[in-house]
């Protein structure tokens, strides 16, 4: 199952903050086009019925069934560049 490193957990929490009902939103992570070439990553209020969610301090991570079997044995992690934009990076579970 993807794990979440504690600055993917923080990105998480404040990125959803803001949104209406921030104790249901989290991040969903979705497949585009055929197969798993190109995965998206946008806020939601909620997950969708066939998600898989994944919780780690207090942040959610929706991953849709094909989102769920690529990212499996990853981890996800957050960094923010200069002008304090923030990037995630998946990366092998350690």
């Amino acid at each position: 199952m993807l794990t979440l490193t504690a600055n993917a957990a923080q990105a998480i929490r404040d990125l959803t903050a803001g949104s209406p009902e921030p104790s249901q939103s989290g991040v969903r992570i979705s497949a585009q086009g055929e197969g798993a070439s190109s995965l998206t990553l946008s806020i939601a209020p909620r997950p969708e019925p066939a998600d898989e969610v994944v919780e780690a301090e207090g942040a959610r991570v929706y991953l849709d069934p094909v989102a769920a079997t690529v990212l499996e044995d990853k981890s996800l992690d957050a960094g923010a560049d200069d002008q304090g934009g923030v990037s995630f990076l998946v990366t092998e579970q350690t």
